[in-house]
């Protein structure tokens, strides 16, 4: 390369401030274009300064150069030590006394000591080489022996002499009386059900007899055995037996209707009746009820019969001894006991091989009933007879302790009218209804009602539940038919029920069935 510049079309090498040419050729310099723009100069900006901070870090005032130059002024300047005056309070109280020469670096020494005296044994404190050792101690401690204290009292103690022994007697007197009443009041509230156990209660045991005493079965039974008779109804190869008992001295005898209804529907059947002697005699038929479930028969050319003793239902209780006689599954002269398990027990009698559609108010027993009882006595500890065994109530079809007995008024009723008449007539209002239990009632509900029917004249209609009848409530569809059953024919009788929500009485007037 020459001396002379590489020329490139639209720049020019020169040579910069009078610079030699050879930098010049070893440095090309580049030509700005003609055209090209020229920019300002970027404005200078100086942010404003603190004041405060001006004082603290700008430079001193008087001084034009740099720092360097104003600190070397300053070290060859004399130091001007400015010692504020000493407090007097404080002089007083950490200066030295007066009369003090020795200085705080240095123990204090006597100024009569003896040049020949030993020298101190060295500082460790000083000299880092001086071996450990102990000291004497930083304090003499010695037992000391106190004068015997007072006893303190409890008010001292607890409240420090500031309530009035007065005071403390009147609190202590208040939270024994606090704690007397709530012991009080815990104590009626929890005597009763807070606790299962009680120390109050003291039982006792009394001696009694049985209301039926030793023999007394045995003689109850042999009372009434001579009235119970064994009923055989026989239709060609068909047979079926049940038990009866005589009512009245011309052989009039009473028993269930489904024990003689397979002879009632048929004229070639035939009754025979077993008395308790053994005697067999023949019986027709008297009347029967086939709403109350039962029959009357008669028996002719007897004489000497033993007459049952009627009882009164009224008289009869729950929990009373019982005894039930008849034939059961074909054997005369059973007799067994026990009690009157519950009163008016609606229960609806029928069956296979029976026209009875009864529904009776029954008397409920515990005795021992099965097929062959019916038609059969039940009595009560005197003999009396208190009802006619019907049906029983069993999953197994023998005795399980739930035996129904029609009670001895609706017997004597029943029995009464069939003998003088051959039929029973019952009052009825003309309305068929079915059991219903919701949040609004629980009673009869009125499924269909008759035309022109007691009912309809008095302005039931379906849907309407009945829920009592005269004096009793009724609760049940059967229920219904025993209350109506209760009624007399042609006397009016309130009838209450409810509709869409309210309590309405109704007069009705049962009619004949």
């Amino acid at each position: 390369m020459t001396a002379e510049s590489v020329k490139q079309p639209g720049w020019r090498a020169t040579d910069t401030d009078g610079e030699p040419a050879a930098r010049a050729a070893a440095s090309p310099s580049i030509e700005r274009p003609a055209d090209a723009p020229r920019l300002e100069p970027r404005p200078v900006y100086r942010p404003a300064v603190d004041p405060a901070a001006a004082r603290v870090f700008g430079r001193p005032s008087g001084t034009a150069g740099s720092f360097t130059d104003a600190a070397r002024a300053r070290a060859a300047e004399p130091a001007v030590e400015h010692v504020a005056p000493t407090d007097p309070v404080l002089a007083e109280a950490f200066g030295r006394p007066e009369d003090a020469d020795d200085t705080l670096q240095r123990p204090p020494t006597g100024s009569d000591t003896d040049a020949g005296d030993e020298a101190p044994e060295p500082d460790p404190w000083r000299d880092p080489s001086t071996p450990v050792r102990l000291g004497p101690a930083a304090q003499q401690t010695g037992e000391q022996v106190l004068p015997p204290g007072r006893k303190l009292t409890l008010r001292e103690v607890l409240f420090d002499r500031r309530i009035e022994p007065r005071a403390l007697a009147t609190l202590a007197a208040v939270a024994v009386a606090i704690g007397m009443v709530g012991g009080l009041i815990v104590a009626l509230v929890t005597s009763d059900n807070g606790s299962l156990t009680s120390r109050g209660v003291a039982l006792s045991q009394i001696a009694g007899d049985d209301e039926l005493p030793t023999g007394q079965v045995a003689r109850v039974a042999d009372a009434v055995l001579p009235a119970v008779v064994s009923i055989q109804v026989t239709l060609g190869d068909e047979a079926g037996t049940g038990s009866g008992v005589v009512i009245d001295g011309a052989g009039y005898i009473v028993t269930n209707n489904h024990v003689v209804s397979m002879a009632a529907t048929s004229p070639d059947a035939k009754i025979q009746v077993t008395f308790n002697d053994g005697t067999k005699m023949p019986a027709s038929i008297v009347g029967r009820d086939i709403h109350t479930d039962l029959a009357v028969l008669a028996v002719e050319d007897v004489d000497n019969l033993t007459v049952a003793e009627l009882g009164r239902s009224a008289d009869v209780q729950v929990g009373e001894d019982v005894i039930a006689v008849g034939s059961p599954l074909g054997l005369s002269k059973t007799v067994t006991r026990g009690i009157v398990s519950a009163l008016h027990r609606p229960m609806r009698l029928g069956g296979q091989g029976t026209d009875t559609d009864a529904v009776i108010d029954a008397v409920q027993t515990d005795a021992s009933i099965n097929p062959g009882n019916s038609g059969g006595p039940l009595v009560d500890a005197d003999g009396r007879v208190i009802g006619i065994n019907s049906a029983i109530k069993t999953e197994t079809g023998g005795s399980v302790g739930l035996g129904f007995a029609i009670p001895i008024d609706t017997v004597t009723q029943v029995a009464q009218e069939l003998i003088r008449n051959g039929e029973m007539r019952h009052p009825e209002i003309g309305v068929n209804a079915r059991t219903v239990v919701n949040d609004t009632a629980s009673g009869a509900e009125v499924a269909n009602v008759q035309a022109d029917s007691p009912a309809q004249r008095a302005g039931i209609v379906e849907g309407d539940v009945i829920v009592k009848v005269g004096d009793r409530t009724v609760t049940s569809a059967d229920e219904l038919v025993v209350a109506v059953h209760e009624q007399r024919i042609g006397e009016p009788v309130t009838v209450q029920l409810v509709r869409s929500g309210r309590l309405v009485d109704v007069q009705v007037t049962p009619e004949s069935d």
